[in-house]
């Protein structure tokens, strides 16, 4: 692990690194970003968005907490994904979780964690949801595991609630919100292959927050403008 002084250096080599090969990269650097992604994922010192994604400075709009959680209440996730969807007209929402989340796997212990407690409740919420699929597992680690899953898809369904994603999707055919799950232990993303458009369907007749004319709960998706 480097030392205090040491994050500098590395921090001037990168710009070398990166200028020798692009010469136009400090002026790329400081234009307007367009990035046609949001990631929504875990703070977990272990899971970069840019590192796993494979992605350069610019291409995608990052917003992290502690177990990837999408809650109504919490002002910052919203901004976040007002800011992403109306102003930068990201394309994608992606909510990407991970095996082997300490966020996950604290909500499932039976203990006082004082301030975290209202935040991992959120966790125990989505158990809830899910307990005859996750009780009937008798594997420990699996239900673990199913749980980070159902845990990316509950906080999708949560994206989908906004007012912003279903104003947007509407108008004009995006974002679209994808949900996965990054393994550590190989170091590959599983795409989960949510199906968004009926995800949005089905929560219209409550949650219908960006109604249109033209627009049936039923009926085809929008096209892509």
């Amino acid at each position: 692990m480097p030392q205090y002084a040491e994050i500098f250096e590395r921090n001037r080599q990168w710009v070398a690194d990166r200028t020798a090969s692009n010469p136009d990269f400090p002026a790329s650097l400081a234009a307007d970003q367009q990035p046609d992604y949001l990631y929504i994922g875990c703070s977990d010192s272990r899971v970069t968005a840019e590192e796993l994604m494979g992605v350069d400075p610019g291409e995608v709009f990052v917003h992290r907490n502690i177990a990837n959680l999408v809650n109504n209440i919490d002002l910052n996730a919203m901004s976040v994904i007002e800011y992403a969807v109306r102003h930068l007209g990201v394309k994608h929402i992606v909510v990407c979780g991970h095996y082997g989340c300490g966020g996950v796997k604290a909500a499932m212990q039976p203990q006082d964690l004082g301030i975290l407690n209202p935040w991992l409740r959120n966790i125990r919420d989505v158990y809830r949801l899910h307990h005859t699929e996750l009780d009937a597992m008798a594997d420990p680690a699996l239900r673990y595991d199913r749980l980070v899953e159902l845990n990316v898809q509950e906080q999708c369904i949560n994206v989908v609630k906004t007012a912003v994603v279903q104003q947007a999707y509407l108008q004009g055919g995006f974002p679209t919100v994808h949900g996965w799950v990054f393994d550590l232990k190989t170091g590959l993303l599983k795409d989960l292959n949510l199906d968004f458009v009926h995800i949005l369907h089905d929560i219209q007749e409550i949650y219908n927050l960006g109604d249109q004319p033209g627009w049936h709960p039923t009926g085809a998706a929008p096209t892509a403008g």
